[in-house]
């Protein structure tokens, strides 16, 4: 996601009120204490937006961030939000609980109950508001789950926090018919994941189910440079089936051996035209995207693109006639 605000391009007697009305306007309504003076304040934010949910990027320093209870008591569209610490350490303080967010770790908290979230290393955010009644869960349960940690122990979470990162600074993923395809896999992820942490299996098994090709698919390109990528290790680290995993692919369309040789082929594609296409073999990058085989590699990107690998390089990298 590509800053849109930066305070190093702003007068430093303006940088508070400034990001107090960023704050404001785009995610939550809160009292903003920076540790720094004035003239120290550092912050570079990134705004963005998948249908109904918004999505706010920082990297800042030090603060604190309040919701008193009267700007709680004001709220008229009670929000989720969910914190993914990338960099760092935070503090979220809700419900009479407190957690410490380490980098790969999660939290959520509501807008309509006070809270802080303490940043005292700076902050290092992603941030997501989603609208409270979009994640149709139980009172009780959310005030739960308020201020506990998710952390890589919960394999949902461990899913989770990368998706939720690619999303927030995925600029083509924030508009159009993508951004329509992942809004509902989107709620139904970061609901899975809460209701699992709360442990509450038919809470979490309609939408783990609701979100399982999208996991696959993520888990797929995720390991696409693995040579070993087999339908049997991939229905494994979902702990279903071979036979579930087809059928389940099969439901959106997807052919796995097709899908998984398109993508490693667009892989090596890119990389063969990009600057350094030429510091490797072609071979290598073949092995590097799970082609074992050099002459396999050959044939199947000629198949496909309409011309050898060598020679999509050189018609990318020209070599000098000098």
């Amino acid at each position: 996601m590509s800053p849109v605000l930066d305070t190093a391009f702003m007068a430093p007697q303006d940088r508070e009120e400034v990001l107090r009305h960023t704050v404001w306007e785009s995610m939550v309504a809160v009292d903003i204490d920076h540790r720094p003076e004035a003239e120290d304040i550092s912050a570079r934010i990134g705004l963005g937006a998948v249908g109904p949910l918004r999505i706010f990027s920082a990297r800042a320093t030090a603060a604190t961030l309040r919701r008193t209870e009267r700007l709680a008591r004001e709220d008229k569209e009670p929000t989720v939000f969910l914190s993914l610490q990338t960099t760092g350490t935070s503090l979220v303080v809700q419900n009479d609980r407190e957690c410490l967010l380490r980098r790969g770790d999660f939290a959520v908290y509501e807008s309509t109950t006070p809270y802080t979230h303490l940043f005292d290393e700076g902050v290092d955010n992603h941030f997501f508001r989603f609208p409270r009644a979009a994640l149709a869960l139980p009172d009780q349960v959310l005030r739960d789950i308020t201020a506990v940690p998710l952390r890589p122990d919960n394999p949902i979470a461990r899913l989770a926090f990368p998706y939720f990162s690619q999303l927030a600074v995925s600029d083509n993923m924030h508009q159009g018919m993508h951004a329509d395809a992942v809004v509902q896999p989107s709620i139904e992820l970061l609901r899975a994941a809460l209701a699992s942490q709360h442990g509450n299996s038919g809470l979490a098994r309609a939408p783990l189910e609701a979100t399982l090709s999208l996991r696959i698919t993520q888990y797929i390109r995720e390991h696409l440079a693995d040579p070993d990528l087999s339908a049997a290790r991939i229905a494994a680290a979902h702990d279903i089936s071979v036979r579930h995993l087809y059928a389940v692919l099969s439901r959106s369309g997807i052919s796995l051996g097709d899908w998984i040789r398109t993508r490693r082929l667009a892989e090596c594609r890119r990389e063969l035209a990009s600057p350094n296409g030429r510091l490797r073999t072609i071979a290598a990058i073949g092995r590097r995207w799970g082609f074992v085989d050099a002459t396999h590699f050959s044939k199947v990107f000629k198949q496909t693109y309409g011309l050898s690998p060598r020679a999509w390089r050189d018609q990318n990298h020209p070599r000098s006639s000098a």
